[in-house]
């Protein structure tokens, strides 16, 4: 496979993946402004959701410190100047999707226009700030569709399992950041910790993530170590940070056709080491070291199995052309 065509699949499903999240993060905050007393709406339940997508610094350019829901919704839904709003990401899923027309499915083509025009149509209506709960749903359901069509009509080659891995990347960062949000925005006050409005926001995470019944079905009660666990060790949940890293380790391995118990690249070998500590990790480590804290160095080693995938698959490529803020 050319490197180029690798490099526009792989990224193509990143950002598919990436508008998704994004819809997830923004979800999480309106889910727990219903459970929130009256006149508790303030900046700061907004910025950190911003810091948390990796984006402060650029909305305090042009938005200065006032994290309102209004500015905050459009810098992260219809923002063009922001590379990593859900307009800007599948602005740049579909021109991928353009350029590797004869590799993609006519049904995956069509579906990218949907979702596109789906997003660039309600940039010019009320219906983000007058249903944001049905709107961003939408976006949820339209990422869904794309992800069934793409299995359902894909040859298991190269070409799917860079799409897959891109996915997997992106969701294994996404998740990491969704439980970041809890503790930067959701828990303002150690006495609430514990509180039934704790447990509401643990499930309103969970909920966000579509964790919620499979939680409940390993789980008899909603405890924060739990959630943590479930949504960063679990082996089966599709969202889970290891099984992500793990499924993205055999795509990876299917395409370099080496054994899953080598390595031939810096990409494999840094995927291995990540997904290695994964496999042997403790909750109660992680929540010794600080979860956060844990999630920060996370998220810097997937950046670098990202870099080594670029420099091993798509070094014709320069690095700065696709990454973005949520990411980098």
């Amino acid at each position: 496979m050319l490197s180029r065509v690798a490099n526009s699949i792989y990224w193509m499903s990143r950002y598919i993946e990436r508008a998704e999240n994004v819809a997830r993060f923004i979800e999480v905050n309106l889910h727990l402004m219903l459970d929130r007393p009256a006149g508790a709406e303030h900046a700061e339940q907004w910025e950190p959701l911003v810091s948390t997508t990796g984006d402060l610094e650029p909305f305090r350019e042009k938005y200065g410190e006032a994290a309102t829901k209004d500015n905050v919704l459009q810098f992260l839904t219809f923002d063009k100047s922001n590379p990593n709003s859900i307009l800007s990401t599948l602005t740049r899923a579909r021109e991928n999707a353009r350029t590797i027309r004869e590799t993609i499915t006519s049904e995956m083509w069509e579906q990218i226009n949907k979702f596109y025009f789906f997003v660039k149509e309600a940039a010019f209506s009320d219906a983000a700030t007058d249903t944001p709960q049905d709107f961003y749903s939408k976006v949820k359901m339209e990422s869904h569709l794309y992800a069934g069509i793409a299995d359902a009509t894909m040859n298991r080659g190269e070409d799917w399992h860079f799409a897959r891995m891109g996915k997997l990347i992106e969701r294994a960062d996404k998740t990491s950041r969704i439980i970041d949000v809890k503790y930067f925005l959701l828990l303002p006050k150690p006495e609430d910790v514990g509180t039934p409005i704790d447990n509401i926001q643990w499930a309103a995470l969970l909920k966000s993530a579509s964790a919620l019944d499979m939680y409940r079905r390993k789980f008899d009660y909603i405890s924060p170590e739990r959630v943590a666990d479930f949504l960063i060790l679990d082996r089966n949940f599709p969202r889970a940070i290891l099984f992500c890293i793990m499924e993205a380790e055999n795509s990876l391995h299917s395409i370099t056709g080496s054994p899953m118990d080598s390595y031939q690249n810096e990409a494999e070998r840094r995927m291995g080491l990540l997904h290695s500590e994964l496999v042997f990790a403790s909750m109660d480590e992680m929540i010794e070291m600080g979860l956060h804290e844990y999630l920060d160095t996370f998220q810097t080693r997937l950046n670098k199995v990202d870099d080594a995938i670029r420099s091993s698959f798509f070094s014709m490529e320069p690095a700065k052309t696709q990454g973005g803020g949520a990411v980098q």
